[in-house]
């Protein structure tokens, strides 16, 4: 299972790679074709797309993820395919009639009587067409996730990222704006649809076998299973909007409060920051179903050894990652966004957010483990009342602070749900908190941080800063101790995948290996 989870999370790093940079490479292509007013009518309308997306997704995918490998684990193969069938259905309608709502109630109603700008009506009626392509999609992926088929979720995101940024780029070039770049969405994603449609048809019945002979399901039994995944479901969906207002409330506040332009500078800003959650909900989507086996099967090492490592893991990354970010905002920005220089004006938003995203990424971790066993209300709970605060602290500070505003309250909320978070993963998995190796990440990461405020913040030095950062941080963590043999191994067995670059990491590791336990 350890291999699974390796396995798993390098596959899903790679595809959040692709995603975010496919991600990055159509908001950067859209902010520099539409520039800061129109780039802000669509940074206006992308949390809705989310919010409505997870809607109409009814929490589901989680729920086909948890009870596909819970069946498969126990060979019942029969259920597992029932499992994705039933759920696939309840998606299909809930897609349909989300995507209904919002294109003749609720855009209207955004448009006119909360936002105040009317140009978003139309762009926010294209966001009802996204929805059911992107809710089918949703329930296959969460079908691969369940037999630990990580590849098979890359694809189609790759699919869906290629399709939405030709289609984007081509509509916009054509003339037709925010409309054009949101028509490419669209596109995208009906096209992964067709990709994982074929996936499943043609590839998943080697992992989950045709129905066996004499398989009775009634028209009961049915309703019995759409009812065990809603319940599970909901307090995950209710999860998922609560996270999708943590991302995202501070632009809603800004387009009630601040201008389009105001609203395209955070936009810029605000997925840069998301970087190094790359790492964190790569090793989040892998410890789902893996958390879930191991506790079904009472596996209390193996779960245990999972979570330790996920922390430890995820921040050695994450935390230098973040406090990089945080300290070369300005020049990542403008060289980022080098055809238009006013977009600069964010860093102050980007350098606060980043700081924010490494609690986010320790939550995103933490709320992962938690519905892996059983238990999706704690999270709800958790992301409910950050919600409240992030929403409550964004009305009292962007209206003064403006998109730095935003920023500071969603990072505030981030630590205030992380640490309760922490808490309870610790307590139900009763696994022991790997507090000297967080303890040597931060001191490293610090060493590092000191050691950039020397550098000039220009352009010119941003990419030898970063290497030299990269660099300290490497040093320092061998300075403090680190490693441990186990470390060493595990990614001794993980470089013979890379191919070419093998020789040189093993090279590396010698050298560690040298240092460390001479």
């Amino acid at each position: 299972m350890a291999n699974k989870l390796i396995r798993g999370s390098l596959i899903i790093l790679i595809g959040n790679i692709i995603f975010r940079l496919g991600g990055y490479v159509y908001r950067f292509l859209m902010a520099i074709l539409l520039g800061p007013v129109a780039y802000g009518t669509l940074g206006i309308t992308l949390p809705f797309q989310g919010i409505f997306q997870t809607l109409s997704a009814g929490g589901l995918p989680p729920a086909i993820a948890k009870y596909v490998a819970e069946y498969e684990a126990i060979d019942e193969h029969d259920m597992a395919r029932q499992t994705i069938y039933t759920a696939l259905k309840i998606m299909i309608f809930l897609g349909l009639l989300f995507g209904v709502l919002m294109i003749f109630v609720v855009a209207p109603w955004l448009a006119y009587n909360f936002l105040h700008k009317p140009l978003t009506m139309v762009p926010l009626q294209i966001v009802g067409l996204i929805t059911p392509f992107s809710v089918i999609v949703g329930a296959f992926r969460g079908a691969f996730q369940g037999v630990y088929k990580m590849e098979y979720i890359v694809y189609t995101r790759a699919v869906e990222q290629l399709g939405m940024i030709l289609c984007a780029t081509a509509f916009v070039l054509i003339g037709l704006s925010t409309v054009g770049a949101l028509w490419g969405t669209v596109l995208g994603y009906s096209l992964s649809v067709v990709a994982a449609l074929y996936i499943f048809k043609v590839h998943m019945p080697k992992y989950i076998p045709k129905p066996s002979e004499g398989f009775v399901f009634t028209r009961k039994d049915k309703f019995k299973l759409a009812g065990t995944l809603v319940k599970f479901s909901i307090p995950v969906i209710i999860t998922a909007i609560a996270e999708m207002l943590i991302y995202n409330i501070c632009t809603i506040v800004m387009g009630r409060f601040l201008t389009l332009a105001d609203i395209g500078f955070f936009a810029a800003a605000d997925p840069i920051s998301r970087l190094p959650l790359i790492i964190s909900v790569s090793i989040a989507t892998t410890i789902l179903p893996a958390s879930s086996e191991a506790f079904k099967l009472k596996d209390t090492v193996s779960l245990q050894k999972y979570v330790s490592q996920a922390y430890k893991y995820s921040l050695l990354f994450v935390v230098p990652m973040c406090v990089g970010l945080a300290l070369f905002a300005a020049p990542t920005l403008k060289v980022l966004y080098f055809k238009n220089t006013a977009y600069v004006a964010g860093a102050a938003a980007l350098a606060i957010l980043s700081i924010g995203m490494t609690f986010y990424s320790i939550f995103t971790i933490s709320t992962s483990v938690i519905q892996g066993i059983g238990n999706p209300r704690i999270p709800m709970y958790i992301l409910i009342g950050g919600s409240i605060v992030t929403g409550v602290l964004n009305w009292v500070m962007v209206p003064t602070l403006g998109i730095a505003g935003g920023a500071l309250a969603t990072s505030i909320a981030c630590f205030l749900m992380m640490v309760p978070c922490i808490y309870f993963v610790f307590r139900l998995t009763k696994t022991k908190a790997p507090t000297k190796s967080v303890v040597k990440i931060l001191v490293s990461s610090l060493i590092m941080g000191i050691f950039a405020l020397f550098i000039p913040k220009t352009t010119l030095w941003l990419f030898p800063g970063i290497f030299a950062c990269i660099i300290v941080y490497f040093f320092a963590l061998i300075l403090v101790k680190f490693f441990k043999k186990d470390d060493i191994e595990g990614l001794r067995e993980l470089s013979s995948k890379f191919g070419p670059l093998s020789r040189i990491v093993n090279k590396v590791l010698n050298f560690v290996e040298k240092l460390e336990f001479r």
